[in-house]
Formats: structure tokens, sequence, C-alpha cells
């Protein structure tokens, strides 16, 4: 169940890490300091729903097709090859900009931009509902596989409030393309790690 939970957490970690419009909402709006908490939350909330229906959805999918996971897992590793490949390539280029400009919106305009640019992202469903859903289907016991899409809830949820409440410090630091770089660099390795984990699974 810890290496579930583990690999789980990082899964996750991973893939939020990227940088992406919705990162990028969240650190501007923490380092406003406006409607943190609902924005944070919603975040977080919208994942656990996505990573719980993509463990879901793939173990009622395996049971009517077996051959499913095999594909999925082939899938994913090539996806993973790939967004690693891309994070290497915006560690060498080092291009990472944040615009900060401008004013805080209201609460409802923060909120219809954070549904915007969560659930309109094509993304987050080949992140939650493809590959975490095709990476759970490791763990045959339901014990190992609540344990796995636990932690990437959690991994989300401490994302997030990490993130927004920790803008106003982590912001010097979050403008410096060398930490980006790093960051970006760390991902990769990730990613790739996970998709060498899924081919060891098929082969």
């Amino acid at each position: 169940m810890i290496g579930a939970a583990v690999t789980g957490y990082l899964t996750a970690l991973s893939l939020i890490l990227a940088i992406g419009a919705q990162n990028a909402f969240v650190l501007r709006q923490g380092l406003m300091r406006r409607h943190v908490l609902a924005l944070v939350l919603f975040c977080a909330v919208s994942d656990a729903v996505l990573i719980t229906a993509g463990v879901l959805g793939f173990g009622r999918l395996v049971a009517l097709w077996p051959g499913f996971p095999t594909i999925m897992a082939l899938a994913g590793a090539a996806f993973l090859v790939v967004y690693g490949l891309l994070r290497f390539r915006d560690a060498w280029i080092g291009s990472y900009s944040l615009d900060l400009d401008g004013g805080g919106s209201g609460f409802w305009p923060t909120m219809l931009t954070a549904a915007a640019i969560t659930w309109a992202n094509p993304h987050v469903y080949l992140d939650t509902l493809g590959l975490i859903g095709a990476i759970s289907t490791q763990y045959a016991p339901a014990a190992e596989k609540a344990a796995f899409a636990t932690a990437a809830v959690a991994a989300s949820f401490t994302f997030f409030f990490a993130l927004g409440y920790g803008a106003r410090l982590l912001a010097p630091v979050m403008r410096t393309p060398r930490t980006w770089r790093v960051l970006d660099a760390g991902i990769g390795a990730v990613m790739w790690a996970i998709a060498a984990g899924l081919l060891a699974s098929v082969f």
C-alpha cells in the first residue's frame, strides 16, 4: 500500500507541477491575496472528482475489456516520455514568465475564470481520467487502488494550498528562470521514471 500511495502522490504532484494557466492563475491570486481559499478548494476538489472518476472508470472498463489496461499503459508511457521530453526542453530553454500585471477581479469573475481554465482544458482529462486512471490499473487489490487514489488527491490539495498561501513567500523564487529550469528538469525525470514503471508492468 505504501508503494501505491507514493506512486499516486508523485504522479499527481508531477502532473500538477507542470507550468500552465491554472497554476499561474492560482499563483497570481495568491500573490494578491484575493479569494485564495475558494480558489484552491475549487481546483483541488475538481482534481479529486476527476482523479476518482479516472480510477473508478478504469476498473469498470477492465472488467468489460481485459486488454484495455495494457493499451492504456502503453499509451500512457508514450505520453509520459513525450511529456517528460517537453519538460526537459523547457528546462533547457528556460523561457518561463509569469504575468502579474493588472488588478484583482471580483469573487465570481475569479471563480468563473478558474472553472474555465480547469474544466475547459483538455489536458486535465488526459492527465486525470487517462493517465492517472491508466497507472492505477497496476494495483489490483482494492486497498492499494484506494491508497493510490487517496494519495493522488492529497497531492492536489497539498500543492494548491501551498501554491495559493505560499505565493507571497515563493514569489521571488518563482520569478527566477533558474528555479523553473530545475523544477521542469525534476518533473521530466519523474515522468520518465513513471513511464519506465508502466512499461515494466506490461513487459
